[in-house]
């Protein structure tokens, strides 16, 4: 049986899970990915992810997840952004600070059902070492899954997986080796 992502549902599993609480909407964008706080003509705090893309919308909750609350009072929650075409030194900072998002995002993509494989956001043509940067977010994966993640990122793991029937979250179900 093949599962159909629509990033609809996930809007619906976010907006469910988080405004209440957090004031935030996961909003599909017709540009690059944004992270807007509320403001005199928005009364909401925006994720706005692009294309209607379900891999975008996941890898923007899971910035959204890292953010802290002063963080998410800020455009962009504040980070720094160097598009493609980054020398090699920024691709390593790039990476750097890229880790924990993308361990976040394979674990929501996981409970979802759905196929995650890194992203070093450069098409430049310098060479970037993705097996390399793919055992990092595994790593991180790892540390997470033995001491727990954060209790937003636990609460959308866990709805994402009552929404899809997935089973929990287990070390088995996480290989670097195996993505694209």
């Amino acid at each position: 049986m093949s599962i159909t992502f629509n990033y609809q549902d996930l809007i619906a599993i976010f907006e469910t899970t988080f405004f209440n609480e957090f004031n935030t909407k996961l909003i599909c964008g017709d540009d690059e990915p944004i992270y807007l706080p509320a403001d005199d003509k928005h009364l909401s705090h925006r994720i706005i992810f692009a294309h209607g893309f379900y891999a975008s919308a996941l890898h923007e909750v899971a910035h959204w997840l890292v953010a802290g609350e002063k963080r998410r009072l800020v455009e962009d929650y504040g980070y720094w952004y160097e598009p493609d075409g980054r020398s090699i030194i920024q691709q390593t900072e790039f990476e750097k600070v890229e880790i924990v998002p993308q361990a976040i995002e394979w674990a929501i993509s996981v409970s979802c059902g759905f196929k995650f494989d890194v992203s070093a956001d450069n098409l430049s043509g310098i060479e970037i070492n993705r097996l390399a940067f793919k055992h990092n977010v595994y790593q991180h994966v790892v540390r997470y899954l033995n001491n727990g993640f954060s209790t937003r990122t636990q609460q959308l793991v866990d709805a994402c997986g009552a929404f899809y029937k997935t089973a929990p979250l287990t070390k088995e179900m996480f290989s670097y080796l195996e993505m694209k």
